[in-house]
């Protein structure tokens, strides 16, 4: 039941831009979403998005069901993230 992962360009660059200790703590946290996404990922208002909270970061994702992919849409600090979608 394993998904995989695909990054959108607005935040893969995001966290290409990042503390490399801040950024490696966000791969590893993405990586647990593999196995088991939903443990972790909450649904956010009416849209088929769901967030994912990643210390003072979110991650907005969007699942393909069928392929079971995770799509990265956004990536940013809290306080901004909701203001984006």
């Amino acid at each position: 039941m394993s998904y995989f992962i695909k990054w959108k360009p607005k935040p893969l660059n995001f966290i290409s831009k990042l503390p490399k200790n801040i950024a490696l703590r966000m791969w590893n946290k993405l990586d647990k979403l593999k196995e088991n996404p939903f443990r972790y990922l909450k649904h956010f208002e009416s849209e088929e998005i769901y967030k994912f909270r990643i210390g003072d970061y979110r991650a907005l994702i969007s699942i393909d069901f069928e392929k079971k992919i995770l799509i990265i849409e956004i990536l940013d600090k809290r306080g901004r993230v909701y203001k984006k979608k």
